[in-house]
């Protein structure tokens, strides 16, 4: 048997990364037939989604100026052959009669079991699916996930933040004595929080920022005080709000669970330094989050766009309207104002932003892409900050190691203007605590 393997993709390989025939080396494509129509289905969708439909097809089409796909064409130099494959011909040794062949994943397994049949190579099914690679499986057909668009081996592997660190005990006094203390050649990236524990007393401990080699450690800027009524309960929480209210950090990414109060911390922050005169330092607050179902049911929804938005954006509203003392009035005129923007992440992607504190919440949601058109909207003068829980993502097409927020927090570690903290614990209430550690 060749060594060379057939690779069958999944309609949601491409839907992820259109440019995943590249990554096979010199093995062979396959393409079913059913593939291209189900992606163009998605190519009229206005989102993530429907852009890498519309690349896909476009790499289709200038491989087919080449060659006749239904023949075979080499993808480039050093690449395997990209092909098209038919279900026809298929016989029940291709697919168990217990499975509907009108189910396009069930026709496209078939299809590939039928290579299968037809190959003296392995044939392998690549899908982002995971119930479609179990029953690949099941019927005898290899299978595998997608993993080029991984930047992490898994959740746990993500970069936290923060580091406790052993130092000599006398270094915490002179930390508390405001002098200056340095870390040197631990290992720590810009902006890390570091809690030091004295080598001598474990319960004698300092929090600080580290920012490299040769600065000394920065005494955290909140610590235990109210930014905009809402008071740190944790190291985690300190750590956050310290990166929310340093204007020299740029972009804050923050992961944690519900209720470990990433997001009200967030425009907390964003309040203090927007409303607050005497620490104004944006012009406004910007809040969105990705609406997950607008591609396929926000249309089945009545009213007008604004009234059909409203419940994906409710969570944002009720946080504001409780920071706000549930004074309605007070942040009906804010908004009315422009001081405060409530909109779906679709408005936001195309715009320039300046002078703005954009909070864009549930960022597990959204793809590499998706995330990458945002951040490259901000302007001289904007913060961004990315909230979200990896462990909770609606998006089928990405998963806790392949979300845009997970790559954020990895791309933007080694940079300086950036910032990162993970929130494990929960503060919202004993119920929602136990409820988000044990459901």
């Amino acid at each position: 048997m060749s060594r060379k393997k057939t690779y069958v993709l999944d309609t949601s390989v491409y839907l992820t990364n259109a440019e995943c025939i590249y990554a096979f080396k010199n093995n062979d494509i396959h393409v079913p037939l059913k593939v291209f129509e189900e992606i163009d289905k998605h190519k009229k969708r206005q989102d993530a989604v429907g852009a890498q439909a519309r690349k896909i097809i476009r790499i289709w089409d200038e491989l087919r100026s080449r060659g006749s796909i239904d023949k075979g064409v080499r993808i480039r130099k050093g690449l395997g052959i990209i092909k098209s494959i038919s279900a026809s011909g298929i016989t029940p040794e291709d697919l168990p009669c217990d499975l509907d062949t009108s189910i396009p994943d069930h026709l496209i397994i078939a299809t590939a079991l039928k290579a299968q049949r037809e190959s003296t190579r392995k044939v392998v099914l690549v899908s982002r699916d995971i119930n479609m690679r179990v029953i690949a499986d099941a019927v005898g057909l290899m299978s595998e996930d997608f993993q080029n668009n991984q930047i992490v081996d898994n959740s746990e592997s993500i970069f936290e933040g923060y580091s406790t660190v052993l130092v000599d005990d006398q270094l915490i006094d002179r930390f508390y004595e405001k002098q200056n203390v340095y870390l040197d050649n631990k290992g720590l990236y810009p902006n890390q929080y570091v809690m030091m524990v004295s080598s001598a007393n474990e319960k004698k401990t300092a929090l600080g920022r580290y920012i490299n080699d040769s600065n000394p450690v920065r005494q955290l800027i909140t610590s235990k005080q109210k930014v905009w009524g809402i008071k740190p309960r944790n190291k985690e929480q300190q750590f956050l709000m310290d990166a929310l209210m340093d204007p020299r950090i740029q972009i804050v990414t923050a992961i944690g669970k519900a209720g470990s109060g990433k997001t009200i911390c967030a425009i907390a922050a964003g309040l203090e330094q927007t409303i607050d005169e005497s620490k104004q330092e944006y012009t406004r607050v910007i809040v969105s989050r990705p609406v997950q179902p607008l591609g396929k049911d926000i249309g089945f929804l009545p009213g007008t766009m604004e009234e059909k938005m409203s419940p994906w954006l409710m969570p944002i509203q009720d946080n504001l309207q409780f920071l706000m003392g549930n004074d309605k009035i007070t942040l009906d005129i804010y908004m009315q104002k422009g001081t405060i923007e409530i909109e779906a992440l679709t408005y936001i992607r195309g715009r320039s932003i300046s002078n703005a504190f954009i909070i864009i919440d549930e960022a597990q949601n959204l793809t590499t892409h998706e995330l990458k058109t945002i951040i490259t909207r901000v302007g001289e003068g904007t913060k961004i900050v990315l909230t979200g829980d990896v462990e909770q993502i609606d998006n089928v097409y990405i998963d806790a190691t392949s979300n845009g927020l997970t790559h954020a927090v990895e791309k933007f570690k080694k940079f300086e203007l950036a910032s990162h903290v993970t929130l494990h614990k929960g503060e919202r209430s004993k119920v929602a605590t136990f409820a988000a550690q044990n459901l």
